[in-house]
């Protein structure tokens, strides 16, 4: 059987998931459309069933089951997306699920993965120690193993988003997707290149990891799948230190082109995402906006970017927007040292008002390193409309004799 799924598999899970799944909705952005110089699009799989496009692959593998697969019940390890995803597929087949989660897991995630009847087992620090767990469990119980992304029926189940995305726009040039383990990537490429092969057109598929968990990069680079150490990143959903097997075999070969982008072009993303489109996406789900952002994509025809996932902690969603307002130059701390006496804070602030700034937050302490024992600090969160009136706002502060020190985010 070859490695990648014909175009007749990818038609036949479409089919068996209508009535599991939701065709989610395909908008234009204007705003990304203006920062490309092309057509945006986007695809909104952030509004999935489940808030992922993980209920596909879920779902399809949990619909090959036999009847005896069925009785053993299934075992998943997730941080979340993947869980959900699984809980609800076997849920609606009435199949028992097992699934281990990190004791980290965003609250959000477990209560709805256990909202879909699954039993939840919280152990281990990370992922990793939840799929050993998994693994011991299914050894144990004979429950079966439902992986993430490294098995072909998950892959062909992710690859209906392929299909929808050519429905809704056959006119696209340019796809932009996150990529973890490469389950969906692998796919939607799959699905994507065979319909456009039909038709005669050419389509360009584009990866985008998290720069501290970049595995894809250097495995393309090695022929084969590696191990890299990873960093801590907002993007969890595509937190992963190795691809999997089977889809790196169709990466390597269908992929277009893989791109990396910061946490800071993730925050902006999120928050353009939230100004500008109305859209709540987590880190992961925004990769591709991120990478619009970030320049990395060149415009070539009209561009789809798929947010992958819209389930994030609302205290996550709290921090990534200070820090993308910061990332943006919309959002300043500064720490001034101040002689301790009458009006100071008075003249600051209203130093700062005549900036056109407005004051978020503000500290005032006799405690710190360095100070004097007639000085005071003062710390100040201000809103500004970006990085040209934040510098001005400095500026404001230093022409009256201040010295403002702006405080890394």
């Amino acid at each position: 059987m070859s490695a990648v799924p014909s175009l007749t598999e990818f038609e036949h899970a479409a089919h068996s998931l209508a009535e599991v799944i939701s065709h989610t909705p395909t908008l234009p952005s204007r705003a990304l459309s203006d920062i490309l110089g092309a057509p945006v699009l986007l695809k909104m799989e952030n509004l999935q069933r489940t808030g992922s496009f993980k209920i596909r692959g879920a779902a399809y593998r949990l619909s090959r089951l036999s009847p005896e697969e069925r009785a053993r019940g299934v075992v998943a390890a997730s941080a979340g997306n993947h869980a959900q995803g699984v809980a609800l597929a076997a849920q609606e087949l009435g199949i028992k699920a097992t699934i281990f989660m990190p004791l980290g897991v965003p609250v959000p995630k477990l209560l709805a993965t256990r909202g879909y009847g699954a039993d939840v087992v919280l152990e281990g620090e990370t992922v990793a120690t939840s799929l050993r767990l998994a693994a011991e469990f299914a050894e144990r119980t004979g429950a079966v193993a439902i992986p993430p992304f490294d098995h072909r029926d998950v892959i062909i189940g992710q690859g209906t988003l392929g299909l929808e995305l050519l429905e809704d726009a056959p006119e696209v040039d340019t796809i932009l997707l996150g990529i973890g383990g490469g389950g969906l990537i692998a796919g939607v490429a799959a699905a994507v290149k065979a319909r456009a092969a039909e038709l005669g057109r050419s389509i360009r598929i584009i990866g985008v990891q998290a720069e501290n968990a970049a595995a894809v990069p250097p495995s393309l680079e090695a022929g084969h799948p590696v191990d890299i150490v990873t960093r801590p990143t907002i993007a969890d959903g595509i937190l992963v230190a190795r691809p999997g097997a089977i889809p790196f075999e169709i990466i390597k070969d269908l992929v277009d082109e893989v791109v990396t982008v910061t946490d800071d072009d993730l925050a902006r993303a999120i928050l353009i995402l939230l100004e500008q489109a109305k859209v709540v996406a987590e880190p992961a789900g925004a990769a591709g906006v991120a990478a619009i952002l970030a320049g990395k994509v060149k415009p070539t025809g009209t561009t789809m970017a798929v947010l992958t996932g819209g389930n994030i902690d609302p205290l996550l969603l709290q921090r990534v927007v200070s820090h993308g307002l910061a990332a943006s130059g919309r959002y300043l701390t500064i720490r001034i040292p101040l002689p301790d006496r009458p009006g100071q804070l008075a003249r600051v602030s209203e130093l700062i008002a005549e900036a056109g700034a407005n004051v978020i937050e503000a500290m005032h302490t006799r405690h710190g390193h360095g100070l004097q024992i007639s000085e005071v600090f003062l710390e100040l969160s201000v809103e500004t409309r970006g990085p040209e009136h934040s510098e001005h706002t400095l500026d404001t502060l230093r022409r009256a004799g201040f010295e403002p020190l702006v405080v890394p985010d």
